[in-house]
């Protein structure tokens, strides 16, 4: 039976199951699999604990040309990241499989009765070759390292079989050709985990306004699209909205953030003319620099300044946003500013010398930091 199979690792048989290990002199390396077919191949389907990625002898290509390596080098500044999220998110964190070679004849033996279910002998001098999955394998041995009760807990492994470095590659091409990563937006939408994240969307449900401006999947705008702002744009403003400012109650923060949002948008009779469809949303980011991220994201700082100075009379400060002239065709106060060469920017920089302007508008300070790439601005434009 399966059950009692066991793994032969660098001179160690390893039961599947956490727990029994004993020493076996073998040749070869034995697990179970089911049996697959794929453009005439077989492949085979293992279900590995943790514990066997660690142990599991692995080829190391880092050292080799790009012309002969059958996949990327490792990263290793993305391993930190990935095994926090493992060690942060024990009871629902989730890995696809991995995608493995083997440079080896192989023997599959079906169990008694079966066609597609086995044990798959490897030989031990066998090489694995990671196609797909390099970075999650560096960090679940990472995780172990700080968690070896995870190493009982298992991820699926497919394995193909290598017919040499071309065959590998093209899989590696393969593998990533239709890999699209998902729009920020969309990633910020289905994310459960980020508290700015939830805060941001609950403020967007709870706005009968701002529900039917923000567009919740994409992270950049078509030029037919309907919508004014992108989720993406929003988590980033009410972030830095609320930042210092949050006291930890969802509700009660989405509701502080609502507030001021929907009291903005008072002072922006053109975002509510977009919202009726009396105006093309096109025509108002194409005319205007407060429809686009950058001056979204400004809003939000500099409505964290008057927030926490102006606690009592915020609502009448914000006046003083319509005495900017937002046009677009106002370069001699937005180049530079939240354009580049007449483009809207949404550098670091940009965003701070947009939420000059605004702070200006609404009788706000300016901080040191401000003051220092406002004085950077001026120079340039001095010389």
């Amino acid at each position: 039976m399966m059950i009692m199979n066991f793994h032969k690792v660098f001179g160690i048989t390893t039961s599947i199951f956490p727990g029994k290990v004993r020493m076996e002199t073998q040749s070869t390396l034995t697990f179970p699999v089911i049996r697959g077919l794929q453009a005439r191949r077989e492949y085979y389907v293992a279900m590995w604990t943790l514990r066997m990625l660690r142990q599991i002898s692995i080829f190391d290509e880092d050292e080799l040309p790009p012309e002969l390596r059958a996949q990327r080098t490792l990263n290793k500044a993305r391993i930190p990241e990935i095994a926090d999220y493992i060690l942060e998110n024990p009871d629902d964190y989730v890995f696809s499989a991995l995608t493995v070679s083997i440079d080896s004849e192989v023997s599959f033996e079906p169990l008694p009765g079966q066609e597609k279910l086995g044990l798959l002998r490897v030989p031990m001098d066998a090489h694995f070759i990671i196609n797909d999955g390099q970075h999650r394998r560096a960090a679940i041995i990472e995780a172990l390292k700080q968690r070896c009760d995870l190493d009982h807990e298992t991820i699926a492994v497919v394995f193909f079989l290598d017919i040499g470095l071309e065959r590998c590659q093209q899989m590696f091409a393969d593998l990533n050709r239709y890999a699209i990563r998902p729009s920020r937006s969309l990633g910020l939408l289905y994310d459960h985990r980020n508290d700015k994240a939830r805060l941001a969307k609950l403020v967007i449900m709870k706005s009968d306004f701002f529900r039917d401006i923000v567009d919740m999947e994409k992270s950049s705008l078509a030029r037919r699209s309907r919508k004014l702002f992108t989720l993406s744009a929003f988590y980033n403003a009410c972030a830095d909205l609320v930042d210092g400012m949050a006291t930890g109650d969802l509700s009660e923060d989405a509701d502080f953030a609502r507030n001021y949002w929907e009291a903005v948008a008072q002072h922006f009779p053109l975002w509510a003319q977009v919202r009726d469809g009396h105006i093309p949303a096109s025509e108002i980011r194409e005319g205007y620099i407060h429809s686009h991220g950058i001056a979204l994201q400004a809003l939000g700082l500099a409505g964290n300044a008057l927030l926490k100075e102006h606690h009592k009379d915020w609502r009448k400060r914000l006046k003083g946003l319509e005495k900017i002239d937002w046009s677009r065709g106002n370069a001699e106060v937005w180049e530079g500013r939240a354009m580049i060469a007449g483009r809207v920017s949404k550098a670091s920089n940009n965003i701070v010398l947009t939420t000059n302007i605004i702070k200006q508008a609404l009788d706000l300070p300016l901080s040191g930091e401000n003051q220092r790439i406002e004085a950077a601005l001026n120079r340039k434009y001095t010389r």
